[in-house]
């Protein structure tokens, strides 16, 4: 009895490691408008290795991390960590996650010239994946999404060029960065408004600047580029309201986009239940453009 117990759990495990067969890259971005080397982390999907497909080119989703956090935060902190293998596997998408380091929102800061990541992001990041793996180099295979700060810069770059993306989403983002309706202690709120000056400079020198780079005013740039959109946020998440504030000028300008609100809060739960409803937005999506691996 003991021996086919053993037997059973050995079994368990090998069909739980085998049950995706994704593979993990890290590779080096160097950045030349920053002037430092920086890493990303790249999932590519099991068909992505096979013979049958070496002439096949892969859609690619861009996932972005949240403040405070680093380019291996999706691999390391979902509780499930086969999570973005099976999405790779069951979707044939390459998944890249970029660094964004602690507080940059991956926007080009006007006060740190080493903090430039929307030109990072959007032009040296891009041109490292496609010239190292086989990507759909075109709009119609390339979606980007993220969390809180990575909802905020997912939002952020795809409105900004929409001719680099189909589709963005957002978790919970971070979509107006004068923090007006955030749900913070006030220590808190004290902490992050100082990250924010730091790339932005004060709020009370500069309020028109602050406003400019939010997401929350950039619906009718939304609406005129026409990009496919999905926006989620938990209920009891200190950023509802920036992500409500968005829905409704959304809604009212008429722009298309898919928005929810489910239980939960800031946490890597309610992320990883949301991503796979992120990726299956975007699969449709990318069957629409003909760009989907079969």
């Amino acid at each position: 009895m003991y021996f086919f117990r053993l037997l059973l759990c050995i079994s368990l495990q090998i069909l739980s490691v085998s049950a995706f067969c994704a593979k993990v890259d890290s590779l080096d971005i160097p950045s030349a408008v920053m002037k430092k080397n920086l890493r990303a982390v790249v999932v590519l999907p099991e068909s992505y290795q096979s013979t049958k497909k070496s002439k096949t080119n892969y859609p690619v989703l861009y996932l972005l991390h949240g403040g405070y956090g680093h380019f291996n935060d999706w691999i390391t902190k979902t509780p499930d960590k086969t999570l973005l293998h099976r999405l790779a596997d069951q979707y044939n998408l390459i998944i890249v996650m970029p660094e964004g380091e602690i507080f940059s929102y991956y926007l080009d800061s006007p006060v740190v010239k080493d903090s430039q990541f929307e030109t990072y992001l959007t032009k040296e990041v891009i041109d490292k994946i496609d010239k190292t793996y086989r990507t759909v180099n075109t709009s119609k295979g390339r979606v980007i999404t993220g969390l809180s700060m990575g909802g905020y810069g997912s939002l952020y770059l795809a409105t900004r060029h929409p001719d680099l993306y189909c589709a963005a989403g957002s978790m919970s983002g971070a979509l107006n960065l004068d923090m007006a309706s955030w749900k913070l202690l006030p220590d808190m709120a004290k902490n992050i408004k100082g990250e924010f000056e730091k790339i932005l400079g004060p709020i009370e020198q500069s309020p028109d600047s602050y406003g400019a780079y939010s997401v929350v005013n950039m619906a009718d740039k939304m609406k005129t580029n026409g990009l496919k959109l999905v926006i989620d946020c938990g209920v009891d998440d200190f950023l509802i309201e920036p992500n409500r504030e968005l829905h409704r000028r959304l809604v009212f300008n008429q722009t298309p986009h898919d928005y929810s609100e489910r239980p939960g809060g800031h946490s890597w739960d309610y992320w990883q239940n949301s991503l796979p409803n992120h990726v299956l937005f975007f699969a449709n999506v990318l069957k629409a453009n003909g760009t989907t691996v079969q």
